[in-house]
């Protein structure tokens, strides 16, 4: 079963955990000095926040699934969808194993799709994928194709 992740970029994490675990009614998860979540069952999302974003507030969206049957199949709905696909494969990022892919909607908003294949005892060690500088877990560029310009995060 597939699950929607959520990824906000947050000034005070202990301020931000107390405010999430009183709303969600549980705790985090998984809680590092700069990372906490969620994986909540009603709602069915996997919520994280992280000290890493480039600006406090929204970060990217998400789906994450549980094996490589439901990891293809999101894939394909990726075609589909249009636009170019960050074929990201196997990373470590937010303190796990993944194989994951990224896409931008018409808007630019960041979707990550993600199988995760274990715990990592760092938070990351993802690139800026169009950049190709060092960057901790951060969504990759959207290069947009009829200008120069780009954005990260």
């Amino acid at each position: 079963m597939k699950r929607i992740h959520v990824n906000l970029s947050v000034a005070d994490l202990e301020k931000s955990i107390g405010f999430y675990s009183a709303l969600f009614d549980a705790d985090p998860s998984v809680q590092k000095d700069d990372y906490a979540k969620w994986m909540l069952d009603d709602p069915r999302v996997n919520f994280a926040i992280s000290t890493h974003g480039s600006q406090d507030g929204f970060d990217h969206l998400g789906i994450q699934v549980e094996d490589e049957k439901e990891l293809n199949e999101v894939y394909s709905r990726l075609k589909n969808a249009g636009g170019p696909i960050i074929d990201e494969a196997a990373t470590t990022c937010c303190y796990a194993e993944s194989e994951k892919s990224w896409i931008f909607d018409p808007e630019g908003v960041a979707w990550e799709t993600f199988l995760t294949l274990g715990e990592s005892p760092v938070y990351g060690t993802d690139q800026i994928i169009s950049a190709g500088t060092d960057s901790a877990c951060c969504v990759p560029q959207k290069t947009n194709p009829q200008s120069d310009q780009s954005s990260c995060c």
